[in-house]
């Protein structure tokens, strides 16, 4: 677990804050949840800031705190490893559990030290760079020393394992985790191995990677200056067509000037992936990422199949949006153009975009609201571009004594709006389930994604009650596109590892082209006319180096999502959808996603729950459509 809180920052989530001695709680539970009744003030709009920057104190004071933290830590650790190695067996039930409570308590501090130094790394990766490495590789050296807990636990008495498991009921499900994946742990001699070396393996390309594409530098559009990776895929929404082909242009001008490296880059991530699949016995190359989720292979091949069958929706669609577009062919860099039915500027300023995304939570539940306000008012958001700070968007989870951090990369057009509303919904999510403890604080993919997609559609359900006629109409194929590059795009990235991994030896940077353009051309068909340009466009996706497979939970939450918001909307007692749904979230990892799911009667092992998301799919072109005939152009 530990080894976890130092992995999962190389992805989108994390955890934690240091005190003098131990961590200290932000917020009695119980008051929080007395205050979810009493009414809540919208704040003006006014008010809110232009712009946000992070606020690591929660964490740590400084990085001379930082350094006196990990060195009482290591202690610590080998305080512990000369408690309990060798001797987990000899231990009464009560005994464990306490043990037990220690590891959890040594696995928060450890996601501390990283979730800042990373955050740190984030914001600025070449001035962090080197203190990044360097305490991951102190904290490889530490985490060492208790590597053995739960391999040691893997390998008890079965007898006595259970009785572990039925004694700390608080930790049960991750218990019964450890013991049925046992098979898949190598002996402790060997997992140090493997951890020792981790950064200078594929960490290590995964660090190259972030630092390569945070201080990658791109031709404008209006003039000489050269701007980073958010802000020239931002100007592919731009409302001018010449902006966008100059953009898609420049962009992969810049990829090519880089495809030595990226291209060496992915190929070592692929040998990684075979290695370990070859060394733990997974079944195929994704095995490991349905274990870590939590489900199965034929769940997820299920709702893969659904997805693929259902490309159709995305051809139609493009197919009107040329119309609209008036243009005789619809090319790659046309795809998320502003339809521009509303004759007004598409762009919004930070305080429009955070004060809608404030608002629909405030008409959903006061204690959603009051966690997103507090996000903004306590530096947790770091919220625009910053030369050699790392692309996209995450909400880092931090660890269940402090509070999450969320960083943006906000560049103004509407959609930053959606990526929002996506990211606090993960802050949401976190900030509920840290009461479930460090052990449990964190959930599988396949569900850490149904939160930020819910706040999405509360964001959307919003605007559509403020907008009619052309805006409305915009809205509407902003939200559509949204939903076929949550859903649609990802099982073509989802099919595209699953081709290049299945391929022997080191691939070219043609091959990962070809592979690229023929999976992409499935989800358009003829609606899309596809460059050669658009070839290269694999080669700056991060999820291919840091999470290998991680893509198909967007579609998985995507999916559950609809199916979830759907019934919320057809519910006759929303209060009571509210209260379940707050209930599975601060469920966090303590139970299993089918076991969560089935709180609203939903299974997830039913192949025909995927129909369930691909319907609402279906209503909301439906009801674009209807719009559209009922809209004056």
């Amino acid at each position: 677990m530990i080894k976890d809180s130092v992995k999962k920052t190389q992805q989108t989530q994390t955890k934690e804050k240091q005190g003098k001695k131990s961590f200290e709680t932000i917020k009695d539970n119980k008051k929080a949840n007395e205050n979810q009744h009493k009414p809540l003030k919208l704040i003006d709009k006014k008010a809110l800031p232009k712009e946000l920057h992070f606020d690591l104190s929660a964490l740590f004071k400084d990085e001379d705190s930082l350094a006196t933290f990990t060195q009482q830590l290591d202690k610590k650790l080998q305080a512990f490893k000369d408690k309990y190695q060798g001797k987990l067996s000899t231990l009464t039930p009560n005994m464990f559990d306490d043990a037990l409570k220690e590891y959890e308590k040594l696995s928060e501090d450890f996601g501390a030290i990283m979730t800042y130094v990373f955050l740190k790394f984030a914001v600025d990766s070449k001035k962090y760079g080197a203190m990044y490495a360097d305490y991951e590789l102190k904290c490889n050296a530490m985490y060492s020393n208790i590597m053995f807990f739960e391999l040691e636990f893997a390998d008890l008495d079965s007898k006595l394992m259970n009785d572990f498991i039925a004694k700390s009921t608080q930790h049960s499900f991750f218990l019964s985790n450890i013991r049925d994946n046992k098979k898949y742990k190598l002996s402790l001699q060997e997992e140090q191995v493997i951890l020792n070396l981790s950064p200078v393996g594929v960490d290590a390309f995964s660090r190259l990677f972030d630092e390569s594409l945070a201080n990658m530098r791109f031709d404008g559009i209006k003039d000489s200056k050269k701007i980073g990776e958010e802000e020239i895929l931002g100007l592919l929404h731009a409302e001018q067509r010449k902006v966008r082909k100059m953009a898609q242009k420049n962009f992969t001008k810049g990829l090519k000037k880089h495809t030595h490296l990226l291209t060496y880059i992915l190929n070592m991530v692929r040998k990684n992936v075979a290695i370990m699949q070859n060394m733990r016995g997974y079944e195929k190359p994704e095995s490991f990422r349905h274990i870590s989720n939590q489900t199965t292979q034929e769940s997820v091949d299920s709702m893969v199949a659904c997805v693929n069958a259902n490309m159709n929706l995305v051809h139609g669609y493009y197919r009107v949006k040329r119309q609209l577009l008036g243009y005789k062919e619809l090319k790659d860099y046309d795809r998320y153009a502003p339809l521009g039915l509303a004759k007004k500027k598409v762009s919004m300023s930070f305080q429009e975009a955070l004060y809608d995304t404030l608002r629909s939570f405030y008409h959903f539940s006061p204690r959603f609201y009051e966690i997103a306000k507090e996000a903004v008012e306590c530096g947790w958001i770091d919220s625009h571009p910053k030369p050699a700070k790392r692309g996209g968007a995450f909400s880092h989870g931090s660890v269940p004594n402090a509070h999450p951090y969320v960083m943006l990369n906000f560049t103004g057009n509407r959609r930053d709006a959606f990526t929002i509303a996506h990211e606090l919904g993960h802050a949401i999510h976190q900030e509920l389930s840290k009461t479930q403890g460090t052990l449990n604080h964190d959930t599988p993919l396949t569900t850490a994604e149904t939160a930020s997609v819910f706040a999405e559609m509360l964001l959307f359900d919003d605007m559509k009650k403020r907008l009619k006629g052309r805006e409305l109409l915009d809205i509407y194929a902003g939200k559509i596109e949204d939903i076929f590059s949550t859903l649609f795009r990802q099982i073509v990235m989802t099919n595209f590892e699953r081709k290049i991994h299945e391929q022997q030896g080191e691939l070219k940077s043609d091959d990962f082209d070809r592979i690229w353009f023929q999976e992409n051309q499935k989800m358009f068909g003829n609606s899309v006319h596809l460059t050669n340009k658009y070839a290269r466009w694999w080669s700056y996706i991060p999820h291919f180096i840091h999470s290998p497979f991680y893509c198909y939970a967007y579609s998985y939450g995507q999916l559950l999502v609809l199916a979830l918001f759907g019934l919320y909307k057809k519910s006759s007692n929303k209060e009571q959808f509210i209260q379940t749904y707050t209930e599975f979230l601060s469920a966090g990892g303590s139970k299993s996603p089918r076991d969560l799911i089935l709180a609203f009667g939903f299974d997830v092992n039913e192949s025909a729950f995927w129909e369930v998301g691909i319907g609402e799919v279906k209503t909301l072109l439906r009801e674009f459509e209807v719009l559209l005939n009922n809209t004056a152009l």
